[in-house]
């Protein structure tokens, strides 16, 4: 990882690599592609926030986040959560501080717009990122999220 990581709004001249963007064949099952996810954004553009991870000018990943989504909006006790609604590193370029880069920009950016706690939720398996989100501070709420499991952090504050 070098010093020169900053996260990229996607844009007519990014859009066409930042679909190209692929993880390792093993962890496909965990992450949708880029293009539906910006699908997903584009339809949800008060949701979504969706950025390209750099590292100088080679993209190694893309991000997205959500602000103030009900997960079950039927429930009154159902309060608005934040966090990460995708991440993929790019095959080839993981391990390398990439992911952590971008978790640490998503709850930046929930603390600006005024958070306290980051949500996420990932696929249980073999070659899925249960164990990287539990090394970042997420913890296991006992939630699921149709087939995912729940976790939460609290932000340190600013």
């Amino acid at each position: 990882m070098t010093t020169q990581l900053r996260l990229e709004k996607v844009t007519p001249a990014n859009v066409l690599d930042a679909c190209r963007l692929k993880v390792a064949p093993e962890q496909e099952r965990f992450v949708s592609p880029v293009a539906r996810s910006l699908a997903e954004a584009y339809a949800d553009p008060g949701t979504a926030w969706p950025r390209l991870i750099f590292d100088g000018e080679r993209l190694v990943g893309f991000v997205m986040a959500f602000f103030d989504v009900r997960f079950d909006p039927a429930d009154p006790e159902d309060r608005p959560r934040s966090g990460l609604w995708r991440l993929a590193v790019a095959a080839g370029e993981q391990g390398r501080g990439y992911g952590r880069f971008a978790v640490g920009a998503v709850c930046e950016e929930i603390r600006r717009r005024g958070g306290s706690r980051v949500t996420v939720t990932w696929g249980e398996g073999e070659h899925g990122p249960e164990e990287f989100y539990l090394r970042l501070g997420f913890r296991k709420t006992g939630e699921m999220s149709e087939d995912e499991v729940v976790g939460e952090r609290d932000l340190p504050r600013g």
